[in-house]
């Protein structure tokens, strides 16, 4: 690999974070290789001594998300499948540096304290299901050990805002406001301060668009901005119309922003779309849920 050690284990606007399918991999968008990106990281659960053994068979088979935490150096993923349902992966050394069961887990984000917040939606494999429909918050010290949780109805999207000191998660019918509650005992819990309902159903993602004020959240017809401080809702003005996004990322260098929609009938794609400039990365095969620039949004 080009670069130093310090660029590759680290935030980069160059490199691109996918999930979908069994595998976590980042792709170096500025390195050409064979007329597509060059893969310089990979993980899979599969057969990883640092996950019980449940985690390493199925537990990551349906990958969902793929966050840069702590400046690029960590990538939080959670997986749909049954198993464990999310991890916290170091990136230099592929070591999980936490995991807990979560089953159909699809976002995760890390919170003050050593503490994970993770959205979980239905689940009807297991009987009762493991931690259905809930915004679930994780001792990070412990892999495992939950500490409170909240009903979230098909939880999708969670975010930890810091400078709003505000905990946001993404249900099937609205936005979520928590403020993090006796924070600094062993009983934490959350308290909702607000709600914004959704124009319509099919949440998918919330995330963070750079520059403070706006998330990105994706509904079954639409993407829209989310203001941060007046709670209101916009159409995004490029991709108002466009149904089944699984994603949204924002480059906070280059501005180019990349988006995953699903194909056909599938909950999956095989192409990664770009705006500004617009392009599309195509890679036959592959089952793609999830993009995110690996950068740092303030």
């Amino acid at each position: 690999m080009a670069g130093s050690q310090s660029k590759l284990t680290g935030a980069n606007p160059n490199e691109l974070i996918l999930c979908g399918w069994d595998e976590v991999f980042i792709l170096d968008m500025s390195q050409p290789q064979s007329g597509k990106p060059k893969k310089v990281w990979s993980w899979q659960a599969n057969g990883h001594a640092d996950l019980p053994w449940y985690g390493q068979d199925v537990g990551f088979g349906a990958t969902d998300e793929c966050k840069p935490v702590d400046g690029g150096r960590k990538i939080l993923v959670t997986s749909s499948g049954l198993g464990v349902g999310v991890a916290l992966v170091d990136r230099a050394s592929r070591k999980v540096l936490f995991w807990a069961r979560a089953e159909n887990a699809h976002s995760a984000d890390l919170l003050p304290g050593d503490r994970v917040a993770v959205a979980t939606s239905i689940h009807e494999v297991t009987d009762p299901p493991l931690n259905p429909d809930r915004l679930t918050i994780y001792d990070g010290r412990a892999p495992g050990r939950e500490l409170c949780h909240t009903e979230l109805p098909a939880g999708h999207g969670v975010v930890w805002d810091e400078e709003r000191q505000i905990l946001w998660a993404l249900s099937s019918r609205d936005i979520r406001a928590y403020r993090l509650a006796q924070w600094d005992s062993e009983e934490p819990s959350l308290e909702m301060l607000s709600g914004v309902y959704l124009p319509e159903g099919g949440a998918h993602d919330l995330y963070p668009v750079p520059g403070g004020l706006f998330a990105t959240v994706t509904t079954h017809r639409h993407c829209w901005l989310f203001d941060r401080d007046n709670g209101s809702l916009h159409l995004h003005p490029q991709l108002w119309g466009t149904s089944n996004i699984k994603s949204v990322s924002v480059n906070a260098v280059t501005g180019q922003l990349a988006y995953v929609q699903s194909e056909g009938e599938e909950w999956w794609a095989e192409r990664v779309r770009f705006l500004q400039p617009d392009s599309v990365l195509h890679l036959p095969g592959e089952r793609l849920y999830k993009a995110r620039w690996n950068v740092e949004i303030p």
